[in-house]
């Protein structure tokens, strides 16, 4: 019975039980044929190869030797000695550091006394730019630097005295910097993205000694050295191993040739010579060796087990096993110039396929060559777009869409499709002479300046366009612009829409008047990553808060809000207060003091804050000049201070202070946030209940781009502009009232002004009065900001309407 009574209670669980009971027997029915498979040998039977001269047992065995540990996936445990006291890890600065990559390629240019003002020039003029890092080394003592160029004197000029002091200065400064190492003369052309493009088909743990091989005289037949005149490739492997080895070599070999020397220095104490095309592996097919001793690729033999599958799966991810397949095969090809030769009329495909070439005799010869070369690649990338144009015509016709599909250009993104008329994307007319949607918001200005050059190039490219599309039976010559319209579209670039008034002549001397509408597009340009100087969070922020009359009510909300995100989280930041004085209210501050209620809060919070200190500076003034009020403020901090010149308004928090400091970079940035500000609530929400200022989005509001009251920047970066606006306006500082901190770094500095909306900062509504005494551009900016500020045209239109609505009940 009460076996009956179990069952029945079981029986709901009995299939769950039969599945798990099953599952656990195929796992481990499968565990065993997977073990009983790893067990056999992917090769014929047979007695095994004998292993590669020079190559470890554990490769013969199909395994990675030690040569190969690095590939090799493992976890490193983490073990901690519990007798030795904890020590925090320091970071490194950049993840790239941390990681151990490195760069991809180093450039070494040797000049002379004789050529250093005129073949180095020409070489940093034109490909020094193509290259990550280059630097010139002369043994020239104390040697006056052309402008742009980083030269290295070592102060002897015997040419081998200077390959060694060179390759030792390039192994301690930059041997665990960068993979490649490319040495060439100033008197070689190199074609740089060609040389960039061999080493990333290249394996970096591969000894190589690349370039242009040539026989020592009375030498070896077998031995090669890499001639100088046409540049060479030194892995960083090899540098490596041969660094210990250039005080032998300097003390044993004698030679007249630098590069001869660095040959047979490699030669004899590395075993390898210079070669110009490195031998083809045979590739991996199906991963399996049929006749291994004479595949010799060690890695196909590996791969039919589950261990060598995941060590090609590293290799694979490093970029390496690829290498071992694709690092050799590739070629060093060159071309020896003839005396008196005109670049423009090589035609040969040596020529055109060279990566260097030698000997370039004069700077005017090193220019032509680059004018030649950069030809011959522009028209190698456009032969290319229409390979790929034709691909893709071809393929989109086997899509749903069909050939309506293709947009135009093809290979181009489609226009932008605004999913609502708030998303249409207007156009800006314009002719020759005039723009007819003006930066400062007026309706007509003049053409001018990088729009004016923009307006001229797109019309010459159109005639230029329909006279290659329809010569040689007609040719066009532009008459006059009638219609411009251009519009900028984010997912394609700058499109153009012309109507263009020509004159079409034939071939026979008939000329005919036409009006011709035309397209164009100026697609976005490949993006590059702009590096910049490394900045850090921990950077103290020196906050200074400019105080009218008109602001006393919100004072207190503002130091409330600074002890709450920066004082109550130690954040690294501090306060200044500027108190500004009228001058009636400067006279009677000995009876009453108007900021008197400020200076009793700010003595509350450094009675609860014992270790801050809360500074105020007051000023006498009735036109508060923003630059005035800041030329007394930085006088009186550190050239190295970071300041945060903020409003009264402005509600401070962490995320925001650490914007600031990763966005200001001294001597190079500095940066003037957007803040959000918030409309007025009455005509936003009429009665109803408010948002909570709890949130963590953005309430409704604007970023108000008519306001520069906040800015980052550096006390350094201020006095240098600061200094040139001095000598700019001499004694005239009535021209102070009418500039704010932002016109004085853009037209008084060097630096980048980065102008960003910041979500982070968020300003409450308040209506501000705007002082009629100061410019008229920033009374202007005032009056629009507390405008717009008002409320969006919905809550507008809605506002409108009810109050119709009342009028006529």
């Amino acid at each position: 019975m009460r076996l009956g009574a179990v069952l029945g209670a079981l029986r709901p669980a009995l299939p769950l039980l039969l599945g798990l009971s099953l599952g656990c027997s195929l796992s481990l029915l499968r565990a065993s044929w997977s073990h009983g498979a790893a067990e056999e040998r992917c090769l014929a039977p047979g007695p095994p190869a004998p292993p590669a001269r020079g190559d470890p047992p554990e490769a013969a065995e199909g395994r990675p030797g030690p040569g190969h540990e690095d590939f090799r996936p493992r976890i490193v445990p983490y073990y901690r000695d519990p007798n030795k006291p904890y020590k925090k890890v320091l970071r490194t600065r950049y993840i790239q550091t941390e990681l151990g990559f490195h760069e991809r390629l180093f450039v070494a240019v040797l000049t002379s006394k004789a050529t250093l003002n005129t073949l180095a020039v020409a070489v940093n003029k034109t490909v020094a730019h193509h290259f990550p890092r280059l630097l010139y080394f002369t043994g020239l003592r104390s040697a006056k630097v052309p402008h742009g160029m980083v030269l290295v004197a070592h102060g002897d000029e015997r040419p081998i005295w200077l390959m060694y002091e060179t390759m030792n200065y390039i192994h301690q400064h930059f041997g665990s910097d960068y993979d490649w190492f490319y040495i060439m003369q100033d008197d070689t052309y190199a074609q740089a993205e060609q040389v960039k493009a061999l080493v990333t088909h290249l394996s970096i743990n591969q000894d190589v000694y690349l370039g242009r091989a040539e026989e020592f005289i009375g030498g070896d037949e077998q031995a090669r050295y890499c001639h100088g005149g046409f540049g060479y490739l030194l892995s960083r492997s090899l540098l490596l191993k041969l660094h210990p080895h250039l005080d032998s070599c300097r003390n044993e070999i004698l030679s007249v040739r630098p590069d001869e020397w660095l040959g047979r220095c490699i030669i004899d104490f590395l075993g390898i010579t210079c070669v110009s095309q490195l031998q083809v592996l045979p590739p991996c097919s199906n991963f399996v060796l049929a006749e291994p001793d004479k595949a010799q690729n060690p890695i196909c033999s590996l791969l039919h087990s589950q261990e060598a599958f995941l060590w090609a799966a590293a290799v694979s991810s490093r970029g390496s096993l690829s290498g071992f397949c694709l690092l050799q095969g590739q070629h060093y090809r060159t071309y020896e110039l003839a005396k008196n030769t005109e670049p423009e009329k090589e035609e040969e495909e040596d020529f055109q396929a060279a990566l260097a070439v030698h000997p370039v005799s004069d700077m005017t010869l090193m220019y032509r060559l680059h004018k030649q070369f950069s030809r011959i690649q522009l028209d190698r990338v456009y032969q290319e777009i229409q390979d790929l144009q034709m691909q893709i015509r071809n393929l989109t016709a086997l899509t749903p869409a069909g050939e309506a599909g293709v947009t135009w250009p093809v290979g181009i993104n489609a226009p932008f499709l605004p999913k609502s008329r708030f998303e249409v994307i207007s156009w800006d007319y314009f002719t020759e002479q005039h723009l007819f949607s003006c930066p400062d918001g007026s309706p007509k200005c003049e053409l001018s300046g990088a729009s004016k050059a923009d307006v001229s190039e797109i019309i010459e490219s159109a005639v230029e366009q329909l006279n290659r599309l329809y010569q040689p039976l007609l040719r066009f010559s532009k008459r006059q612009l009638l219609n411009g319209y251009r519009r900028f579209d984010p997912t394609r670039g700058m499109e153009y829409t012309l109507d263009l008034l020509l004159e079409a002549a034939t071939q026979k001397g008939h000329s005919h008047v036409l009006a011709k509408r035309v397209s164009l597009v100026r697609p976005l340009s490949k993006v590059e990553i702009i590096p910049m100087p490394y900045v850090t969070e921990a950077t103290r922020v020196q906050l200074v808060l400019p105080l009218t009359v008109q602001d006393l009510d919100f004072v207190a909300n503002f130091l409330d809000m600074f002890a709450m995100n920066t004082l109550d989280t130690h954040d690294n930041a501090l306060l200044t207060l500027l108190f500004i004085y009228h001058p009636y209210d400067a006279q009677r501050v000995g009876q009453m003091d108007v900021f008197a209620g400020v200076k009793a809060m700010v003595g509350e919070l450094e009675k609860r804050y014992a270790d801050v200190k809360i500074p105020w500076i007051s000023v006498k003034t009735e036109v508060p000049s923003q630059v005035k009020l800041m030329d007394i403020v930085s006088k009186k901090h550190p050239v190295d201070t970071l300041f945060f010149l903020a409003s009264v308004w402005t509600e401070i928090n962490m995320e925001f202070l650490n914007r600031c400091r990763m966005n200001t970079i001294s001597n190079w940035q500095v940066f003037f946030p957007v803040h959000f500000q918030e409309f007025n609530p009455a005509l936003v929400y009429r009665g109803e209940q408010t948002a909570s200022s709890n949130t963590d989005f953005l309430r409704d509001g604007h970023f108000d781009r008519h306001s520069f009251a906040e800015a980052c920047f550096y006390n350094s970066d201020y006095m240098t502009a600061r200094t040139k606006l001095a000598a700019d306006i001499l004694d005239r500082d009535e021209v102070l009232e009418s500039m704010e901190v932002f016109d004085v770094f853009l037209h008084y500095s060097g630096l980048h002004l980065f102008r960003a909306v910041e979500p982070g900062l968020v300003q409450k509504y308040t209506l501000r009065s705007c002082n009629p005494r100061l410019s008229e551009e920033l009374y202007h900016r005032c009056v629009l900001s507390n405008l717009e500020g008002l409320a969006s045209r919905s809550h507008l239109a809605m506002a409108l309407f009810e109050q119709e609505q009342a009028n006529s009940t």
